[in-house]
């Protein structure tokens, strides 16, 4: 794509920076041009919270005293240092960790994606990779996301190293983003097909994040705080790379160096919720009747450290400074965007207009009734952090183009058996909104994508939509309200303009959830 942009820029006479033209081809080269610059935007977030620059910001070790610094607290290292991990982004977080702390680094056991080290060493990324003779043990598992008896042999040895440790011993545990998928363990009697039919019925019914965690960790033996104390009496410190809205430690991967706080009352209201209540499999009821009785009471972890190391919010405040040196007001609206993605869509549809008319001004603006709207819109969303009134605000006094920004993690209700992901859907139903509202005056570009670089089980990290989407794709022979009825956005966009709406950007070693780009550009 950058050199076709290079040669319609040349040909319509484009400046580099945000740009807007008249004329079919003038129109073409602007609307690549945001593209590239919104692709830009996408890697500058990425590239904010890769691993290893995060675990060297987090860890300082002296070497001659052998004195592990992690934020504010120390440890004594003297060769009795474990780790273990689990997750998208584990394999550059352990590459990093052992060559920072390799002297000390005694044995470690991993569980990453499968096909990830392929990946990157097929992209080149040798700093995401282990040295060869490396002492941490790797598996690969978790498939299109999915926990898999690879990822449950995985647990278990990740289990029986954490078993085996004493007083003496300090275990390094790193979770990120799929560390669920890649951590199942669950309690006897309940299988790992079991566990995974009630999971995939939840998520299928539109189940957020919080609720399959607490699920989860429910019938787990490691999440829920059951690495922690699998690994008592050794301290533990755990290094934490947030994909949950919120960045609440004992959600991310089901929390499990993090007591949990949830009951089994709350697993039951939660299965009444999405009517699975009575359809559960006996060992199911046998593990929650168990856990309902334990005399033990809950769990403590009082021996660990858990620290964030990064997130959404530090992703989106790269790409907002990235946006402001190519020349966009750039305003980040939410770093906690959820909820039905048939509602995200409506807010961001809306906003564009509602934006792109005090934008536009002097001119027509949009109506009471759209503001309105749009506040019941944000207010059904509940977004906690959400900055829409201040995000106006900068629009009216912009004078130029603008760049909003948000991050989250829709949650998307299968109705379909077709292919695609939560961004790249995201974007369609966009499309659709777009569509439906006056935009004058205003050129408007709408991208999503997910931070990891896979999109569902497919090879693309999102798409990117402009209002002329339904149009171009009538004129092709394509209904966009067809595929959305399957959930087949992928397929869409593959056979939509050659595939050139679609975001690739191979495995990226991390995961902080997903970018949301809205671009307002006046003609």
């Amino acid at each position: 794509m950058a050199a076709a942009l290079q040669v319609l820029r040349h040909l319509a006479r484009a400046p580099s920076g945000p740009l807007l033209l008249g004329g079919p081809l003038a129109r073409l080269a602007s609307s690549m041009a945001l593209a590239e610059q919104a692709r830009q935007l996408f890697e500058s977030a990425v590239g904010a919270v890769l691993p290893g620059p995060m675990l060297q910001r987090a860890l300082s070790l002296d070497p001659d005293s052998g004195e592990l610094k992690v934020r504010d607290r120390s440890f004594q290292l003297r060769q009795n240092l474990y780790l273990v991990g689990f997750g998208k982004a584990v394999l550059g977080m352990a590459a990093t960790a052992e060559e920072l702390l390799g002297q000390h680094l005694v044995q470690g056991v991993i569980s990453v994606p499968k096909g990830i080290r392929a990946a990157m060493e097929h992209a080149g990324k040798q700093e995401m990779l282990l040295k060869p003779h490396s002492c941490i043990q790797v598996f690969e598992g978790a498939e299109d996301n999915l926990p898999d008896r690879d990822a449950l042999r995985a647990a278990l040895a990740i289990r029986q190293l954490a078993e085996g440790l004493t007083a003496d011993d300090l275990l390094l545990v790193l979770i990120s983003g799929g560390g669920s998928a890649l951590l199942p363990a669950p309690i006897p009697p309940v299988t790992l097909e079991e566990k995974q039919t009630l999971t995939k019925l939840l998520a299928a019914r539109g189940a957020t994040i919080q609720e399959l965690n607490t699920i989860r960790k429910a019938l787990s033996q490691l999440k829920g705080g059951g690495l922690a104390q699998a690994a008592y009496p050794a301290q533990v410190v755990s290094l934490i790379l947030s994909d949950v809205v919120g960045d609440p430690v004992e959600v991310i991967a089901s929390g499990p160096t993090v007591a949990s706080i949830h009951s089994v009352q709350d697993c039951l209201h939660i299965l009444n919720r999405y009517g699975l209540r009575t359809a559960l499999p006996r060992s199911v009821k046998t593990v929650l009747a168990r856990a309902d009785s334990d005399p033990h009471g809950p769990h403590t972890c009082g021996h660990v450290l858990n620290v964030i190391l990064g997130s959404n919010a530090l992703a989106l405040a790269e790409a907002q400074r990235q946006a402001e040196a190519l020349g966009y007001r750039a305003v980040v609206l939410s770093t906690a965007i959820q909820g039905d993605v048939k509602s995200v869509a409506q807010f961001y549809g809306l906003l564009a207009r509602v934006a792109g008319a005090r934008l536009a001004l002097p001119g027509p603006g949009a109506s009471v009734e759209e503001d309105e709207r749009l506040c019941e819109l944000a207010a059904d969303l509940q977004l906690p952090d959400l900055q829409l009134k201040e995000a106006l605000e900068a629009v009216v006094g912009a004078r130029g183009p603008v760049c909003l920004l948000a991050g989250g993690e829709p949650t998307v209700q299968l109705q379909g058996s077709g292919k695609g992901g939560r961004n790249q859907e995201l974007a369609l139903r966009v499309g659709v909104e777009l569509r439906q509202w006056p935009l004058g005056t205003v050129d408007v570009l709408f991208l999503s994508g997910g931070t990891d670089g896979q999109d569902g089980p497919t090879e693309a990290a999102g798409a990117w939509v402009r209002p002329e989407l339904t149009s171009q794709a009538a004129a092709e022979g394509l209904d966009v309200a067809t595929f959305l009825a399957h959930n087949d956005s992928h397929t869409f966009f593959c056979r939509f303009q050659g595939g050139a709406h679609l975001l690739y950007t191979g495995l990226t070693g991390t995961n902080v959830m997903d970018a949301h780009f809205l671009f307002l550009h006046p003609q």
